[in-house]
Order: C-alpha cells, then structure tokens, then sequence
C-alpha cells in the first residue's frame, strides 16, 4: 500500500489486542501503540522522566504507567497523570484507516 505524502504506516491493527500495548520502530521513531475499546493511540516510547520504554508498562484504560519509576500519562494527549513524571509525552494524531495504524508525519 502506497503511503500518503503526509503519513506513515506504523502496523497493523491485527498486531496490537484490543488492552494492549506494543513498540514499533519506524525509520527514526520509537513509538507505542496502544489500542484501547476499538480505538488506536501511538506516543513516543520513552518516558519523560527516565529510562523507561512505556511499551514494557502497564495499560490501565487509557493510562500508561512507566515500569521504570511508576509515572503515568494520559495516552490520549500525553498528559501526566501520576508523578514523578512531569513532562507530558509525545502523541501522534492516528489517521483513519481500514487495516493499517496510520499517524500523520511529525
């Protein structure tokens, strides 16, 4: 499938179960692709305030909670949640699509 100037590929919808999370790679991007009730959400990977890949964390609705220091964000506007994180995260505006989770280019 060819891809529009403006957006990029990133998975297949069948790759993430409907509560779960996984980290894609793709080209300079270390993202997380969450799929809660039917609906996708893609953030940058890495935790704001640590090491941490949000990837390797625990999903919660729509609240990621980093494994490494416990911080959390709303994975639908990057939003912190819980401390120590203070940083919101990085979010990525998902493009409608029947098969594929699409983002628009950063």
């Amino acid at each position: 499938m060819a891809e529009a100037s403006n957006q990029i590929e990133i998975c297949a919808k069948d790759d993430v179960s409907d509560g779960e999370v996984i980290r894609v790679d793709k080209g300079d991007l270390e993202l997380a692709v969450y799929h809660v009730d039917g609906a996708f959400y893609v953030t940058d990977n890495m935790c704001t305030h640590g090491p941490g890949e949000l990837s390797e964390g625990y999903l919660e609705g729509h609240v990621i909670e980093c494994d490494f220091h416990q911080g959390k964000f709303d994975i639908r506007d990057g939003a912190v949640v819980a401390p120590p994180c203070i940083t919101k995260i990085k979010t990525y505006k998902v493009v409608p699509h029947d098969t594929a989770v699409m983002i628009e280019a950063p």
